[in-house]
């Protein structure tokens, strides 16, 4: 992006309004706000003005000038929060690409952003099921789960995506009951299972289920944001990240705790987890069902997987080392320098790659089974496992920091 491809002879109004329309549309694409902000103030350059940008998950603020004019002109847009979708991300990276190469206007563009607003996603619904379906199973196997843990993992996280199509289609006062309530039946049918199935792990069994909506992500690009001195938006991901963890931390404890007030629930019987062999068919479904959830276009699908493996590969030799930490933050490392050489080469968006490994890191299901252990009174060990999601987010944060210093990335979506 390079304001040699573009005078300023394009009206400073209707840049502006094109930037609007971009930050907006893109924001609920994937994009965190340190990266949002810097490419919508490159983009900015590239037209031949000046712009200001500031982004939270739940506002954009814009603030264009003239060079040379004192005076800007703002505009301030609420936001209905995040979200992830990479094919979309994509396909408007490659729009502004053109633009600024001058293939094409910005009132050519502007309709554009609109078709791929409309586009359907690449993976229908059979697809995100099976995707749903793979996390939950390959994230119980992660977890050392047993046949039946696996098993009933599989089947409850295609209960939660019913539940996820039922509450994208109710309005946004039902995706706010969305952690507690899908939660909520995942420990119900959990427990009931247990009563069955003496040895059913029921919390793991309940984590891998809503594993998708564990909202680690949010908490790891908050700590991310802090890191980077982006106060006001890591303050907001941190605290929505937290929030919707402790709904889902009540929403299953009361689904357990209703099940036990029924019935009774025998106590669990240690069982026998899968063989660690089990790894090499686990790894990747758990790697396809997430790169298909941030619905990954096509033909950037092996690319992002890749990344993946590379993060994983890199948990594994750190981890080899010096233990888990470092292993999260070499996973990271070399996750971040692949991603940057792949913009680098494709010109595409280097989150595509980047934010399905980051999710396979990420700490939110530590947090989860913290609070479990807090609520069952081994407060120690609870502790322990709440500090460690912190940790986890902090390495991360690291190895972000260390891997973009390596290899400068290109200012991407």
């Amino acid at each position: 992006m390079s304001s040699e491809n573009f005078g300023n002879d394009t009206p400073f109004d209707d840049v502006c309004r094109f930037i609007i329309k971009l930050g907006t549309t893109v924001h609920g694409y994937g994009p965190n706000a340190i990266r949002l902000e810097s490419y919508l103030n490159r983009l900015t350059e590239a037209l031949g003005y000046q712009g200001v940008f500031k982004s939270t998950p739940r506002e954009l603020y814009f603030a264009f000038s003239q060079k040379g004019d004192l005076m800007q002109q703002t505009h301030l847009a609420t936001l209905p929060g995040t979200g992830l979708d990479l094919a979309k991300l994509t396909e408007a990276g490659k729009l502004v690409d053109d633009v600024v190469a001058g293939h094409i206007t910005i009132n050519q563009a502007l309709p554009r952003l609109e078709e791929i607003e409309k586009t359907p996603h690449p993976w229908g619904l059979i697809a995100n099921a099976i995707s749903y379906v793979f996390v939950g199973a390959g994230f119980a196997v992660l977890l050392s789960g047993g046949w039946l843990d696996i098993l009933f993992s599989a089947i409850f996280s295609l209960v939660v995506y019913g539940i996820v199509l039922i509450t994208g289609r109710s309005g946004e006062r039902a995706n706010e009951w969305l952690p507690l309530s899908s939660a909520f039946i995942a420990g119900v049918l959990a427990t009931l299972m247990r009563i069955l199935f003496p040895e059913l792990n029921v919390v793991l069994v309940t984590l891998s289920a809503i594993l998708i909506l564990i909202p680690g992500y949010s908490i790891s690009v908050g700590i991310i944001e802090l890191i980077c001195r982006n106060v006001v938006s890591g303050t907001e991901n941190l605290m929505n990240g937290l929030v919707y963890l402790v709904k889902q931390f009540v929403g299953a404890w009361l689904g357990v705790g209703l099940v036990k007030l029924c019935f009774s629930v025998p106590l669990m019987v240690p069982g026998t987890s899968v063989s660690s062999s089990w790894l090499w068919i686990a790894v990747p479904m758990l790697i396809i069902g997430l790169c298909i959830v941030f619905q990954t276009a096509p033909r950037d699908f092996i690319w992002a997987a890749l990344g993946c493996l590379i993060a994983y590969g890199g948990v594994l030799f750190g981890g080899a080392l010096a233990g888990d930490n470092l292993g999260n933050l070499i996973g990271t490392i070399a996750t971040v320098v692949f991603a940057n050489f792949w913009a680098a080469k494709t010109g595409r968006p280097t989150s595509t790659v980047l934010l399905p490994a980051i999710v396979l890191l990420v700490s939110g299901s530590i947090g989860f089974r913290g609070l479990a252990a807090i609520a069952a009174g081994q407060t120690g060990t609870g502790e322990q496992q709440v500090v460690q999601m912190f940790v986890v987010a902090l390495t991360i944060g690291a190895g972000l920091l260390v891997g973009n210093t390596l290899v400068r990335p290109k200012i991407t979506l």
